[in-house]
């Protein structure tokens, strides 16, 4: 017997993703009648068809991960959508190992699996394929993230329901795996699941640790660690398909003399500003802008051509001297500018980092001796 009924409010208008849902429905259908099979006193094959249910899940999510990432889905979703797949295989392999602590453990189980995938498709499945229609249709990836912050779905209040009975069934098992205390067997397994809890978390907080050790305190983006690192992913992609990568180098234009003339607090001011204003003048997700040093900057343009990554380095150059921000000892101008070398090719090799950094150095150099304030090409 089939544990999920499928209908209309399940798909999202995305063909592949629609195809591998129903692919999960029937991987959960399948363990469904395997686990009522073991509950017979028929274990055979139980164990291959929950590894084929996991690894298609994982299948499934990492499709999911790479459509929004090639999409250039807002960071924010990303991130929330990234987080619920890891969630689930948490769970999952935490129920499969409890289950003998269960007393029905198909039901347990399968009904996890199907509230889960109904909230995961009514709920953020759906919020990705209307961010992607939205994309399709001209808006940045922000306007469409911040739309659906503002819009709500069709189906809130079928994804309520479901949500209710995840954590029915999650409060059942757990209320059951407490009575299996009354029996020194069982009282180790939730010792067990308890370690694992709290591994769970240290390993939440070694993540949130790994990422505070990649973003700059001040600025609040990307730090040089994590730009080398981006930078060699991108290299070694660009060259691996043969497609352009783009890289610029930003320097605040005498930003010593600001300091001596405004204070260092008003100097962390203004980097924090000209961050911000490059970030914005970034047009794709994808972009990265990092701290490289001082009041450097450095930016990673994937996929980015000399025409796309010139107009990238005209829009930061116009974005900071928009904000207007006074500084009267400059040279260049009365308020506070940038100067920005730029490079954009196809990487003679995967690890052709360093070179595109001498020639974005090279160009930002020549850019300052043109009177800063300004732009030049790597060539040009």
């Amino acid at each position: 017997m089939e544990t999920f009924v499928w209908n209309q409010y399940f798909t999202t208008g995305l063909p592949d993703v629609d195809a591998q849902h129903h692919a999960l429905v029937d991987a959960f259908n399948d363990l469904s009648e395997a686990l009522q099979r073991s509950n017979a006193g028929d274990e055979a094959g139980l164990a291959e068809v929950y590894e084929r249910m996991v690894n298609f899940a994982e299948f499934h999510f990492a499709e999911e991960e790479l459509l929004m990432h090639n999409q250039g889905v807002d960071p924010r979703h990303v991130q929330a959508h990234t987080a619920m797949h890891r969630q689930f295989i948490e769970q999952v392999v935490g129920i499969w190992r409890s289950r003998a602590a269960l007393k029905d453990p198909a039901q347990s189980f399968v009904g996890f699996l199907t509230s889960w995938l109904g909230l995961h498709i009514l709920g953020i499945d759906q919020s990705m394929a209307r961010q992607l229609a939205c994309l399709e249709l001209g808006m940045t990836a922000p306007e469409a993230y911040e739309q659906e912050m503002e819009v709500h779905d069709q189906g809130t209040q079928a994804m309520i329901q479901m949500v209710g009975r995840l954590y029915q069934v999650l409060s059942q098992q757990n209320t059951e795996l407490a009575q299996a205390n009354l029996h020194l067997e069982e009282r180790v397994q939730l010792r067990t699941q308890e370690l694992a809890q709290a591994n769970a978390e240290l390993q939440q907080a070694n993540a949130r640790l790994e990422e505070f050790s990649r973003t700059d305190g001040l600025m609040q983006i990307a730090n040089r660690v994590c730009f080398d690192d981006r930078l060699a992913q991108a290299c070694a992609s660009a060259f691996r398909h043969e497609r352009p990568l783009g890289v610029l180098m930003i320097d605040v234009d005498h930003f010593k003399r600001y300091n001596d003339t405004y204070g260092h607090p008003a100097g962390d001011a203004c980097l924090q500003a000209v961050a911000r204003a490059v970030q914005q003048a970034l047009p794709r997700a994808t972009d990265l802008v990092a701290r490289y040093g001082g009041e450097e900057l450095a930016v990673i343009l994937p996929d980015t051509d000399i025409q796309g990554t010139g107009t990238v380095a005209r829009r930061v150059v116009e974005a900071v001297a928009a904000l207007g921000l006074p500084h009267s000892t400059s040279g260049a101008a009365p308020h506070v500018t940038v100067s920005v070398g730029a490079v954009a090719r196809v990487p003679d090799n995967k690890e052709a980092c360093d070179r595109l950094l001498a020639e974005a150095d090279a160009a930002l150099y020549r850019a300052k001796e043109a009177g800063r304030n300004g732009w030049r090409m790597s060539g040009a």
